[in-house]
């Protein structure tokens, strides 16, 4: 028998895969299994280990909705206590009101002034009666009162018109005044300034006070006096000062307000 018939016959490399997967497992014996497997089973284990967190997670948050509950149940029962509160006290006001309603309406406090207006006019015809008078005529009985109480109030508004009127006309009236700064210019140098002033102030009327003086040169040797006076308005005014000052021709060239001021 030749070779090649021997290796003909033989079948050991038919079956090689056999013989490898022998040999995988051997050595996996020895070293510990294979990095696929080992992938496997992480793979395996994965979705355990997910759906353990899941369980968990499920948990805590179960756990976390119950305490909300019970802090959202707490918050509910105190505003339900502060709100019978303040229903309680309303009621508690409505009653007082109910009870000072019912007061007003057992004694109207309207109804006793026309019963002591129609005392005096009730207690007339009695009078009349106890001094044999006693006549049936509608006529002698005034239903709807006399003009007394007319005048008498006709005569208290006359009387408080009249004292307010005094008391106006006592109090002191506030009189407008002004400030008035006149220049009053000579004909020339040789004007007596001392007698153009003395004239000035001659010059007097109801409403009218001088005040204080000066002389102002003016140039070429001549000067003008400027004098102040306080004036009463509704009294004084500049023209009729003017007209007034003017009058002394001999002294006095013209007058000027150089100021005025309301006081």
């Amino acid at each position: 028998m030749s070779g090649l018939q021997c290796l003909a016959t033989e079948n050991i490399w038919f079956d090689k895969h056999r013989y490898d997967e022998a040999e995988k497992r051997f050595y996996e014996g020895v070293n510990g299994p294979s990095t696929q497997q080992q992938q496997v089973k992480t793979a395996l284990q994965q979705p355990k280990g997910r759906q353990q967190k899941r369980q968990h997670r499920n948990s805590s948050s179960h756990a976390g909705g119950d305490q909300e509950l019970v802090s959202r149940m707490k918050s509910l029962e105190l505003e339900n206590q502060t709100l019978h509160k303040v229903v309680e006290n309303m009621r508690a006001a409505l009653q007082k009101l109910e009870s000072r309603v019912a007061m007003l309406e057992k004694t109207p406090a309207s109804a006793a002034v026309p019963c002591a207006k129609a005392a005096p006019v009730q207690a007339a015809p009695a009078k009349q009666m106890e001094n044999g008078g006693g006549d049936d005529d509608d006529d002698d009985i005034d239903l709807f009162g006399s003009d007394d109480e007319d005048e008498e109030a006709e005569r208290l508004k006359q009387e408080r018109i009249d004292a307010y009127s005094a008391k106006k006309a006592k109090k002191p009236t506030l009189i407008a005044k002004s400030s008035i700064l006149l220049d009053v210019k000579p004909w020339d140098d040789e004007t007596d300034m001392a007698q153009l002033e003395e004239c000035v102030r001659s010059v007097q009327m109801d409403g009218l006070l001088w005040g204080a003086s000066k002389l102002v040169p003016v140039g070429y040797g001549i000067k003008k006096l400027q004098i102040n006076c306080v004036v009463e308005d509704d009294k004084v005014g500049t023209d009729i000062l003017e007209e007034e000052i003017t009058k002394f021709e001999d002294f006095v060239q013209s007058v000027d307000v150089a100021a005025f001021n309301k006081i």
